[in-house]
């Protein structure tokens, strides 16, 4: 299969090694970037129903499983000392972990930057200090570590080098995983001040380019991992952050077009569905906004499509199906609309917090509480619940998927569900 199916909404770089196949999970939300999939999962686990296996990694970590060639990489801070409790005045090795899929075992942990006290370490308590997702291309791996620094490297764990240039003061920590585009690797730098979207050239790590935020946002840390997207041959990469959404130009960072919003915190992953985009503005009152991606300048007045204000989730991403839109709020309200209006299909409470995106496969969403559920809901226009599935373990993290099996990260280990 092309490379340009198989990573259009993500990647958008050359062909398509051959370790990458169409089973691989290779960024943040799958092979598209979407959370959308065709492939069945299964419906139904618990702690002694089909659990294939459950590995303890070392130290903590939120960022969601990739898998390439028969492994699975997630990283992980892991503290580089014994009984210090005060996370601020703990030092930490930021990790590669590299997992075998058949079998659940270790097969590698390779340090990748020290995090040292000197450098702030406070982070909110639904964060990490591994929080990105890797991004996997070819015979490589991208991790970032957020304002501590980003690294590539080999899938057999060879660095091949490491940026920690672009420092900057966090608020509440790292969050936001990178996109490939264009041969750059590109996120976001929304921390205390001087809010950024910043790219590395992905062959050697320099910078290949930088642009400041428009806008002058009260609160200006956001944590939100861009979307790629291409609208008339032009590739666009849609980066919220705080006040505002920008469209950029991959290869020079030059902005497309920008609309502005009162907003900041921003986490979810914007979504491009039928010629719209869909973001939310996050904190305070959060909104779900579309936006027609075709403008140039800033747009505000004339290429929102729709705006909706009812329980808009504020960290977990939205999905984009078949004319639907489905969204899971942060306290647990399951909301439907439709994607060229905005107008409500159905809600539902479905109770639990939640801040991992969901998933949907094979016409079934899969919706993960931060206490480790995961409801599975029909895809459609009528709510219908099929099944709801306790681990007993708290999880921030988005599931990933290989060969038909969920990868579910908890705050001690990584499950692989198989039927």
């Amino acid at each position: 299969m092309p490379s340009r199916l198989i990573i259009l909404m993500s990647v958008f770089v050359g062909a398509v090694s051959p370790a990458l196949v169409a089973e691989d999970w290779p960024v943040f939300r799958g092979p598209q970037g979407d959370g959308v999939i065709d492939q069945p999962l299964p419906t139904e686990w618990g702690t002694d129903k089909n659990i294939a296996w459950r590995t303890e990694i070392p130290g903590e970590g939120w960022s969601s499983p990739v898998t390439a060639g028969g492994r699975i990489f997630l990283t992980a801070a892991v503290p580089s000392t014994e009984g210090i409790e005060d996370s601020k005045k703990q030092d930490y090795t930021l990790s590669l972990i590299i997992v075998d899929a058949a079998s659940g075992k270790i097969l590698k942990t390779i340090p990748v930057m020290e995090q040292t006290a000197e450098r702030p370490a406070r982070i909110h308590r639904k964060n990490s200090h591994a929080s990105p997702t890797p991004v996997i291309d070819g015979d490589r791996i991208y991790v970032h570590f957020g304002y501590q620094g980003t690294a590539c490297l080999t899938l057999d764990g060879e660095v091949l080098w490491k940026n920690r240039e672009l420092y900057f003061k966090p608020t509440h920590g790292n969050g936001g995983s990178p996109v490939l585009a264009s041969g750059n690797l590109i996120f976001t730098c929304d921390g205390d001040a001087d809010p950024k979207i910043v790219a590395l050239n992905a062959a050697n790590g320099q910078l290949a380019w930088s642009t400041p935020r428009p806008v002058s946002a009260k609160k200006t840390f956001s944590f939100c991992t861009p979307t790629v997207i291409e609208v008339d041959g032009q590739l666009q990469v849609i980066a919220p952050g705080s006040d505002c959404v920008l469209a950029l130009d991959p290869v020079t960072g030059e902005t497309i077009w920008d609309v502005r919003y009162v907003g900041y915190s921003v986490v979810p992953k914007p979504t491009y569905h039928r010629g719209l985009v869909f973001i939310s503005t996050s904190f305070d009152s959060s909104k779900m906004l579309a936006i027609r991606p075709t403008g140039r300048g800033v747009v505000t007045d004339t290429h929102v499509a729709w705006e909706y204000d009812r329980n808009v989730p504020k960290t977990p991403s939205m999905i984009a199906h078949q004319g639907l839109v489905y969204s899971i709020s942060d306290d647990g309200i399951a909301t439907c609309v439709e994607a060229e209006t905005g107008d409500l299909v159905y809600r539902k409470r479905m109770g639990g917090n939640y801040s991992s995106s969901p998933l949907l496969a094979d016409g079934k969403l899969y919706f993960t509480s931060e206490d480790g559920v995961t409801t599975v809901v029909r895809a459609g226009r009528e709510y219908e619940e099929l099944a709801a599935n306790v681990l007993e373990e708290r999880t921030l993290a988005s599931l990933g998927v290989i060969d038909g099996s969920i990868l579910l990260r908890t705050d001690a280990a990584l499950y692989r569900i198989q039927e």
